[in-house]
């Protein structure tokens, strides 16, 4: 019998060789070149590379990575099961939904919603290596039908940030360089009702980084945030508050000016004794850590265990706040959330009156 470390040996052996294969197929995905039969040269070239940089650039980074280990993920599952993942068979695609559903090997079950979002990665992928996938295939969607029918549950909402709980969650910070970098974030994100992306994506002016999601300009009654998100260029527009404390444009000016940026990503990292800010863009997972601590910090939905007040709350809380806080007419909420609909954005409304318009009344009853 094999012993226990050859066994160890052979298991990561085979592990280390579907990685490497998983590495091969990501690099033939991005490979970008002249065809065959069209002779290179210096302008062809460089017109390769430029062709790459947009490619890379047609999806964000989170959503390339997802879409990374989507492929990993089901690649390695088609080797256990002694298939490969091309071409692209929507019989073993069917059967990969079914065991994501399942959750019957070591992994839980998945939610319908996570199951559609890895089908839209699995679908991308194959596009990307030359291949169609047909997700109206019977093999696939009536499978993926009966995940819904059976498993399907109402979407489970973030918690809501309410204008209490901001003034209290910013109150908890100290006037530091960190400080005063995590008061602006907080209070820009709540005012803009931006997602945690949008915030550490801001550039100080047009243009200055490759990777920029948007820039800022500073006026006297206010700021204008110009992002480039998920649903095309918009304006967002941040009114100074009434008072200095709680002003989400004064917090902004305070940070530029004491950590001295005029140039580059507007919110960045600090030195560990939060005196020096670096010149490295803050990863957008610090926005939900923060928001986190600080409901901590300041005992929001104290009634509830400590997990599950970190589950209640993420970067979608600040949105869902100004959305229920704000007593304006729902449309500027929906221009400033960036909404295509009305419906979108009361989606986003946790405490708004369901039954204002009171349609049995209206029809004489």
């Amino acid at each position: 019998m094999a012993s226990e470390d050859e066994k160890s040996t052979s298991s990561n052996s085979g592990a280390f060789s579907i990685a490497q294969d998983d590495e091969r197929d990501q690099e033939k995905s991005d490979d970008i070149s002249l065809p065959a039969h069209v002779a290179g040269s210096g302008g062809l070239d460089r017109l390769v590379d430029t062709a790459r940089d947009y490619a890379r650039a047609a999806a964000s980074d989170n959503t390339l990575k997802a879409y990374a280990k989507d492929w990993t993920h089901f690649a390695r599952w088609c080797r256990m099961k002694g298939a490969e993942p091309l071409p692209p068979s929507p019989e073993m695609i069917g059967l990969y939904l079914a065991d994501l559903a399942s959750g019957a090997g070591p992994s839980p079950a998945l939610s319908v919603s996570t199951i559609d979002r890895r089908l839209s990665g699995l679908a991308w992928n194959f596009a990307q290596r030359g291949f169609m996938l047909d997700r109206k295939n019977r093999h696939i969607a009536t499978v993926f039908a009966g995940i819904k029918r059976r498993h399907a549950r109402p979407p489970v909402q973030k918690e809501a940030i309410l204008a209490e709980d901001i003034l209290a969650m910013v109150a908890t910070l100290p006037y530091d360089l960190r400080g005063l970098r995590d008061r602006a974030i907080l209070l820009l994100g709540y005012a803009g009702g931006l997602r945690r992306s949008e915030i550490v994506s801001l550039d100080v002016h047009k243009d200055d980084t490759p990777d920029s999601g948007g820039w800022i300009e500073i006026f006297d009654k206010g700021a204008l945030l110009t992002l480039n998100a998920k649903t095309g260029w918009r304006e967002v527009e941040i009114g100074r508050g009434s008072k200095d404390q709680t002003c989400p444009v004064h917090a902004l000016e305070q940070w530029l000016h004491f950590a001295k940026i005029d140039f580059g990503p507007v919110f960045v990292g600090t030195s560990r004794d939060g005196k020096r800010a670096s010149e490295a863009r803050l990863n957008d997972k610090h926005v939900a850590r923060l928001i986190k601590r600080t409901v901590l910090d300041v005992g929001i939905r104290s009634d509830l265990p400590e997990k599950d007040r970190l589950a209640l709350f993420s970067g979608h809380s600040l949105r869902a706040g100004l959305a229920s806080s704000a007593e304006v007419d729902e449309r500027y909420v929906q221009k400033q959330l960036g909404h295509a609909s009305a419906e979108m954005t009361r989606r986003y409304q946790r405490r708004r009156d369901r039954f204002r318009v009171n349609l049995t009344r209206a029809a004489g009853l």
